[in-house]
């Protein structure tokens, strides 16, 4: 699959999580439960204007896996109020189920190399809000995929 990237500059998008330290082979059920556990929060804190469903991976398989929220909250023992990172990304969009987002992640990786630049060991996917046409055919699936990129100044 061609996936286009592109070089941005992003802003801080404030976000309700659940953090946690997973592995590689649990994202697929972690993520799901997630999601749906933050939801109910925003739903039931009456959250203004809730968005995509967010998963932001850091070192050490530590994940916050949620959704974007338009301000800060007072959260609970299991979600956080949290952020996803401003700064220079390479990003692109990924179509189709979401067991081949490894393409999209490995098509920046190696434009960030092929480009000279470093990333920042952060990266993050944020999920089209679910489309009923999605259910029949899975190719219009929609995430997208960003890669921080060091700051040079660091």
């Amino acid at each position: 699959m061609h996936h286009s990237i592109q070089l941005k500059t992003m802003e801080a998008v404030p976000t309700a999580v659940v953090r946690d330290q997973v592995e590689p082979h649990e994202l697929s059920k972690f993520v799901p439960a997630a999601c749906g556990e933050v939801w109910s929060f925003i739903r039931a804190a009456g959250l203004p204007k809730p968005g995509r469903h967010t998963a932001l991976y850091l070192a050490d398989h530590q994940v916050e896996v949620g959704a974007e929220v338009s301000e800060s909250f007072v959260g609970n023992d299991r979600i956080h109020c949290s952020q996803l990172p401003a700064g220079a990304v390479v990003t692109t969009t990924h179509f189709g189920p979401y067991g081949g987002l490894g393409e999209a992640h490995d098509a920046v990786r190696r434009w960030i190399a092929e480009n000279g630049h470093t990333p920042a060991g952060i990266c993050w996917e944020i999920y089209g809000h679910w489309e009923e046409s999605w259910n029949s055919d899975p190719s219009l699936i929609r995430t997208d995929v960003f890669h921080l990129l060091q700051d040079p100044a660091d």
